[in-house]
């Protein structure tokens, strides 16, 4: 059972870095992931949703993660295209 995700204010947590090396056909590949607790993620101010696609950039300059939500296009009919 999930519980509804409720209003808070929890603006910094600590979470972790983990491997999860996973078996294929061919040999064993690893599979990184980044915990998030769950007070964090249901902030009312996170900027994510569950399964929402990210993209991770590493600031070098800085030392730091860059995690951005990828802007997708809008699903439905596109619009025709006019012929010249």
């Amino acid at each position: 059972m999930v519980a509804p995700k409720r209003a808070t204010m929890v603006t910094r947590a600590r979470g972790r870095f983990i491997n999860r090396p996973t078996k294929t056909g061919r040999g064993v590949y690893d599979k990184f992931f980044v915990y998030i607790p769950t007070e964090l993620a249901r902030d009312s101010s996170f900027p994510f949703k569950p399964g929402q696609e990210v993209e991770a950039q590493i600031d070098s300059l800085k030392g730091i993660l860059v995690v951005e939500p990828i802007q997708t296009k809008p699903r439905g009919r596109q619009p025709a295209k006019k012929e010249k």
